[in-house]
């Protein structure tokens, strides 16, 4: 609870110190350097004394980070400044040899320029020693906090385990019993109380009624408002039930405030019950949030637990972080009594340890319920779902983790190790509640989108919630880094040297330059964007330019756009590119070695965009390739093939190979139909039919017109093709068919036969087929006969050896085979 407590005073201390740090940037001329010296010595004596407390030492150096800062400021200032007065001098050209003479007017000019440079740098100069001055301060303070720190976290004190130590806490203990008594009693006992607590009766009768009415029944409510929701909606129920259950933390700590300020109305308590009435919100609001969290990390729903384990153990988790709150609550109370009464480190440590010992335990339970994390219905051979099954691995990890600390922490708190025991066991705490506060909020976030979208996270396959998961990671970090001991002023200090940033050629850059250069780009992306938008939908369709040039003009714009833009924002940062020369050249030669084919598909589709022989919809091929184009871009191009599926071709293959482009232009395009008649047809009349049916169909072109070609006389048929132009090529494979339709149909009505290959089989020899079957019923005779005669097998051979011998079969084709049937 107090490290919770801290950690909120932190980041109020954080914002606080940032705005003034902001304020505290003056301007450049503004710079008091007698003001700053003072601070300085001051800071120094300081640190060679070594007497200053911690408080002392984190305040002057938020004043010298204020200095630092105003330095830096001061060194950019006049940096361009410097800049301009030296470009000017460039100008001017270079000082003549020794010997010649220059012109009066440029003389003088360069004289004046080189005073006011001398000038302006000696501004420069002092705000870079100051600078490097407060560096090294705020450095040697961080030191020496960290080090007070350190020894204070390693110090040995009292061990509790020795009795002589337990009379004295008792005594503490019974003299603090003792002073909140007698408090009271005198509350109560002094000179018009009665009729004072009569007056404020009804205010603290309605109070303590509104303290009952919250407390006990604004749980069920909540709880009751839950299941309505669940039963009435289904869209964005998690978004509504995760909002109404934050009422378990809301109503309830009404009610304990308004229970704090009842008792403190009726003026019957002393001033150590009056410090409690303070914290009681604290501590019971932290106590409550403990148990909500556990209500949301291991719920009973499993749409709703973020680790879903199985039932019996969510049960457990629960009982165990629920008691790790009311822990906390009994720490922090003992830690008020005992600044309150200014208990020894003796009776502190007595004191500190059964909490400890307590903390440990249930953090040892609840390592082991992490440890042996199963999901809901694994048993441990079969795996979750992806998501779930890493985040269970994960919690195994920590479980294995908390174990350790666990154990460790109470032997340390034994020894006389407190502080350090302390740090183990209730930074764990502190850590294990910001983690299970990030995974609510991310199980939140999921809702959300699904409640904006309509869709899951899952079925979106969306970069939005996993962009804000990754921010949420970001913003938790800096009080993962406070849990751990960090101070305010190291992040201060991390923000201050990322915001320095870094040098580059002699240039210095820094991460607000990244920033500015990453806004400007993404804004001249979207001017670019939406001049392309209007330009493809508005004014190119009124034009009479092609399809294909217009996508070429908005492609063109695109690249032109975004190199632009980079340009434009790499400049308005400021960034001085001409000292990167050397990187470029070496980065050259990479280019013309190791990325020679990737700049050739980059120059090729540079010259397809051009020069156009191919562009979006038309129908090509390329080798064994042959679609549609679907888009051009500059390292290649994609086709959609007549399977629907995509081939990404390289610019270069485009260019330097052979494309057949079928629609270049326009959609004209031939079409030859060839069939074959039997010998002997009429060939004046096969020539009338195919040209009827050319002429006739709707997709044929009449100029040029169609026209029947007698190709010559084949082996099976005389050979005829139709030759027509088509309006539209696209359409060739229905046309043929529907063409062929046609020719079968009215051949059949004319009665002209379509031929078909035929072949005549020749035997040579057929006497030798009768001596084979002869052979063959000698040699089943013979198989009835006893197993000793071996003449058959031998006759059988013979007769076979005879046919081999004597005759072949041959099948002979082409000429030969005549006109007969097969």
């Amino acid at each position: 609870m107090a490290l919770l407590r801290q950690l909120c005073l932190a980041l109020t201390f954080l914002l606080i110190t940032v705005c003034a740090s902001l304020a505290q940037t003056e301007a450049p001329g503004a710079l008091d350097y007698e003001r700053w010296e003072s601070t300085a010595v001051r800071a120094e004596t300081a640190l060679a004394d070594g007497e200053a407390s911690n408080k002392s030492l984190e305040t002057l150096r938020t004043e010298i980070a204020g200095y630092r800062q105003r330095f830096q400021s001061a060194q950019s200032e006049q940096k361009a400044r410097v800049a301009t007065l030296q470009a000017q001098l460039d100008a001017l050209g270079p000082v003549p040899e020794e010997g010649s003479r220059e012109a009066p007017d440029i003389a003088a000019r360069r004289k004046e320029l080189n005073d006011q440079l001398a000038q302006q740098r000696a501004p420069v100069l002092a705000a870079e020693e100051a600078y490097t001055r407060a560096d090294g301060m705020i450095r040697e303070i961080d030191n020496v906090i960290r080090t007070r720190k350190a020894e204070e976290m390693l110090a040995l004190g009292p061990s509790p385990l020795l009795p002589s130590y337990w009379s004295v806490a008792l005594q503490d203990l019974v003299r603090s019993a003792g002073l909140l008594a007698s408090e009271t009693s005198a509350a109560w006992t002094k000179e018009g109380s009665g009729a004072d607590i009569v007056a404020k009766l009804p205010t603290v009768l309605t109070l303590l009624v509104l303290t009952m009415l919250l407390t006990l029944r604004g749980p069920h409510w909540v709880h009751v408002g839950v299941n309505v929701l669940r039963r009435r909606t289904r869209r964005g129920s998690g978004v509504w039930q995760f909002v109404l259950s934050l009422g378990q933390i809301v109503l309830p700590l009404l009610g304990v405030y308004a229970f704090a300020t009842a008792v403190r109305i009726s003026g019957l308590v002393g001033d150590r019950v009056e410090l409690m009435l303070e914290r009681l919100p604290i501590w019971i609001g932290v106590a409550l949030f403990v148990r909500w969290l556990a209500e949301q990390s291991f719920s009973r729903d499993d749409d709703v637990a973020t680790l879903p384990i199985v039932r019996r153990r969510r049960a457990q988790a629960r009982y165990y972080v629920t008691l790790i709150g009311l822990a906390l609550v009994l720490k922090g109370a003992l830690a008020l009594l005992g600044r309150i009464d200014a208990y020894g480190p003796e009776t502190a440590a007595v004191l500190n340890f059964p909490i400890t010992l307590l903390c440990a335990l249930l953090l040892f339970r609840l390592g082991q319920t992490l440890r042996d994390a199963r999901a809901q219905g694994d048993s441990g051979g079969e795996e979750p779902q992806d998501a779930i099954y890493f985040r269970l691995r994960v919690a195994r990890i920590v479980g294995q983790l908390i174990l350790l600390l666990a154990i460790a922490a109470p032997v340390l708190a034994a020894i006389g190790y407190a502080n350090l025991s302390d740090v183990l066991v209730f930074q764990t705490i502190a850590t294990l509640l910001l983690v299970g506060t990030g995974l609510v909020i991310q199980r939140f976030i999921g809702d959300a989108f699904q409640l904006f979208t309509g869709k899951t996270v899952q079925e979106a396959q969306s970069l939005i919630p996993v962009l804000l998961g990754f921010i949420l990671v970001l913003l938790l970090l800096p009080p993962l880094a406070l849990i751990w001991g960090a101070r305010v002023a190291d992040l201060t200090e991390v923000w201050a040297r990322f915001g320095a940033g870094f040098t580059v050629g002699g240039t210095r850059i820094a991460p607000t330059d990244f920033l500015g250069v990453i806004l400007v780009f993404f804004a001249g992306y979207a001017v670019t964007r939406l001049i392309q938008g209007a330009l493809r939908n508005s004014v190119l369709p009124k034009t009479r330019i092609d399809i294909g040039g217009r996508n070429a003009i908005v492609a063109g714009l695109g690249y032109t756009g975004v190199i632009g833009s980079a340009l434009l924002a790499i400049s308005s940062a400021g960034l001085d590119l001409t000292s990167l020369a050397f990187v470029a050249g070496g980065l050259s030669l990479g280019v013309g070695f190791g990325l020679q084919t990737i700049v050739q598909n980059f120059v090729s589709g540079i010259i397809l965009l051009i020069e156009r022989p191919i562009s979006e919809g038309d129908w090509i091929q390329v080798g064994d390739q042959m679609g549609y184009v679907k888009d051009i871009s500059v390292r290649a191009t994609r086709i959609e093939t007549f399977d629907r599926t995509d081939v990404i071709i390289p610019n270069a293959d485009l260019i330097t190979g052979n494309v057949t482009n079928y629609t270049r232009g326009n959609s004209l395009g031939r079409i030859i139909v060839s069939v074959g008649v039997a010998y002997g047809s009429d060939t004046r009349q096969v020539e009338s039919i195919l040209l009827g049916i050319a002429r006739e169909h709707p997709q044929v072109m009449m100029n040029p017109a169609p026209y029947v070609y007698f190709k010559g006389f084949g082996e099976n048929a005389m050979e005829f093709e139709i030759r027509a132009i088509l309006v539209d090529i696209n359409h060739v494979i229905n046309i043929r068919t529907e063409m062929n339709h046609q020719i079968a149909e009215r051949f059949k009505a004319a009665g002209i036969q379509i031929p078909f290959a035929q072949r005549d089989i020749w035997l040579r020899n057929p006497e030798t087929l009768h001596s084979a079957d002869a052979a063959d019923r000698h040699h089943s005779a013979l198989a009835a006969k006893p197993p000793s005669t071996p003449q058959p097998t031998q006759d059988k051979d013979a007769a076979r050896g005879a046919l081999h011998d004597e005759g072949d079969v041959t099948n002979d084709t082409g000429a030969d085979a005549g006109d007969g049937d097969r």
